[in-house]
């Protein structure tokens, strides 16, 4: 690992991030809740950061090309089991939080699968909007007291279902694409 590739260490920086918000689940008071927001922050622009910086300044690798999208599934994927655990969103949103957590198994699988065909998954402008949406509402909910002011929650959950109904809808354009791009081979 180059520590000299700044858009890797961001990477690695957003991975290293993860156990400092999960820890102020534990602490349920207003102060831990806004660090841990902007600490959640924090981790998502770096993600912006990260493939600017790479694709700025030539430090483009494919370490950091694995490890980006891998470092997002952590981040988002931990934060929303914290939020279902700790009942920090409704019980309905928690489908929210499945639809979410499913289609990025999906599409994990979809890549890994097709890493082996040299055919390539790209992030187009619908996944950045869900993964900006996504991220918003989380961070969001990360903030606000569960058992205080509604208005603010229900943004956030609001949020939440607007990520995950174009997560059906990037999900399922992945899926066509990978049926599309392997209809001459025969998935086995």
């Amino acid at each position: 690992m180059d520590f000299k590739n700044l858009a890797n260490t961001l990477t690695l920086a957003r991975i290293g991030l993860i156990p400092f918000i999960l820890i102020s689940f534990f602490i349920n008071l207003p102060t831990p809740r806004l660090v841990a927001a902007c600490l959640f922050t924090a981790a998502c622009i770096t993600d912006y950061l990260d493939g600017f910086i790479a694709r700025a300044f030539n430090q483009e690798t494919r370490f950091g090309e694995i490890l980006d999208p891998i470092a997002d599934k952590l981040l988002i994927a931990s934060t929303l089991l914290m939020l279902v655990g700790f009942d920090h969103i409704s019980k309905f949103s928690i489908f929210a939080a499945v639809i979410i957590l499913c289609r990025e198994i999906l599409v994990s699988g979809l890549r890994e699968y097709l890493a082996e065909t040299n055919i390539l998954l790209p992030v187009n402008w619908i996944t950045k909007m869900k993964t900006a949406i996504q991220m918003c509402a989380l961070a969001i909910l990360l903030y606000v007291d569960p058992q205080g002011t509604a208005s603010l929650k229900i943004l956030g959950e609001l949020l939440l279902w607007i990520a995950a109904g174009i997560t059906l809808y990037s999900g399922w354009t992945y899926v066509k694409t990978s049926i599309e791009a392997t209809s001459d081979n025969s998935f086995n």
